[in-house]
C-alpha cells in the first residue's frame, strides 16, 4: 500500500489504495477532493461528517465519498485509527462507466439518495478484505502480468461494492446517522441554485426562518459559515466548467459571483492561482474549508 502523504504522481495512477494506522491527536479541516474516493474503517472511534451528516461508524464499514463533497473525519484521538483509504482516477473510472458496468455508479446513488454509507455483513467483509489482500500482494510483486491482475482485482472490487451498495436498505442503519433535516434541505438548496441569488436573506426566507437562527444553526451543524460553504461550492463549481473549457466571464456567470474581481479574488485565494491559470492536471488535489 501506499504512503498517503504522498501525492506527486496521483494522475499517473488509475487507482491508490493506503492502508493507514496512526494515533494522533488530530484535527482534520472541512475540505473536498477533484477526485472520488472511498474509506473503509477497519478500527477506531470514528464520526464522519459529509455534507452536513455525520456517520458514527463500526468496523468494516464503507463510506462512498463523491469528487467535491465537504467531508472530514472526526477521530477519538486515544484510540487507534485504522482505515483504508481508495482514491479513483477520474480518467481511468471513465473507461468504466457504460451502461449497466457504470463503476462510478454507487457515486452517483450517493448523491441521488444522499447517503455514503455501505454497512456489510461477516461474508462480505470477508470477501472484501481477500480481494483488498489480493491486490495488495499485487502491488508488491515484480511477477509477470501483476498490474494487469491488481487492475483486475480492483474491477472485480468495484464491481461488488456497487453490487453490495445498489442492494443494501439505506433504512437500516439509521440511528448510526445524525443530521438536521433544515440544514439539510439548505443544503440541496444551495447546492441546485449555485447561479442564483444565494444571499442570507433569500435562504432564511425560502425556508421561513430567522436568518440569525439560520447562520448560527447551519456553523454548528456544518462546521463553517453559510456565506464561506456558497463561496467553497461556487469556487468547485468554477473549477470544472474551467476544465470543461467555458470562458472565464462564462464561469464567473454560472457560478454565482456579482462581478468578475470578487471571482477572480476569491478564486486565487482559495487555489492560489487566478481562474485564467488554473490547471486541473497540476494543482492541488483538495482545498480546506476556512473562516479566515
Amino acid at each position: 500500500m501506499k504512503d498517503i502523504n504522498n501525492k506527486i504522481g496521483y494522475l499517473n495512477d488509475n487507482f491508490k489504495i493506503f492502508h493507514i494506522r496512526d494515533k494522533k491527536d488530530i484535527k482534520f479541516e472541512y475540505h473536498h477532493h477533484d477526485f472520488s474516493k472511498i474509506v473503509i474503517l477497519i478500527d477506531g472511534d470514528l464520526t464522519y461528517y459529509i455534507e452536513g451528516k455525520a456517520y458514527i461508524l463500526k468496523p468494516w464499514d464503507i463510506l462512498f465519498i463523491n469528487k467535491n463533497e465537504i467531508h472530514k473525519p472526526v477521530v477519538n484521538p486515544d484510540k487507534y485509527y485504522e482505515r483504508i483509504v481508495i482514491w479513483l482516477n477520474p480518467d481511468f473510472m471513465a473507461k468504466y462507466a457504460q451502461g449497466n458496468n457504470d463503476l462510478l455508479k454507487c457515486f452517483e446513488i450517493a448523491i441521488k439518495n444522499n447517503y455514503n454509507l455501505l454497512r456489510l455483513n461477516m461474508k462480505s467483509i470477508e470477501i472484501i478484505k481477500n480481494i483488498i489482500k489480493d491486490i495488495q500482494s499485487c502491488d508488491n510483486s515484480n511477477e509477470f502480468g501483476s498490474e494487469i491482475l491488481k487492475e483486475s482485482l480492483f474491477v472485480q472490487l468495484m464491481v461488488l461494492m456497487n453490487r453490495l451498495f445498489l442492494n443494501s436498505d439505506k433504512n437500516r442503519d439509521l440511528e448510526d446517522i445524525q443530521y438536521d433535516k433544515t440544514i439539510e434541505g439548505v443544503l440541496n438548496y444551495i447546492n441546485s441554485n449555485l447561479e442564483n441569488d444565494l444571499s442570507i436573506d433569500t435562504i432564511a426566507s425560502k425556508f421561513f426562518i430567522s436568518k440569525y437562527y439560520l447562520m448560527r444553526k447551519f456553523k454548528s451543524q456544518i462546521g463553517s459559515s453559510i456565506h464561506n460553504y456558497i463561496i467553497q461550492k461556487r469556487l468547485i463549481l468554477a473549477k470544472s466548467l474551467i476544465s470543461e473549457g467555458l470562458t472565464m466571464s462564462n464561469v464567473c456567470s454560472k457560478c454565482g459571483f456579482n462581478d468578475y474581481s470578487s471571482f477572480v479574488r476569491a478564486f486565487k485565494k482559495v487555489y492560489g492561482v487566478s481562474p485564467s491559470n488554473y490547471n486541473p492536471t497540476i494543482h492541488n488535489f483538495e482545498n480546506p474549508i476556512s473562516d479566515t
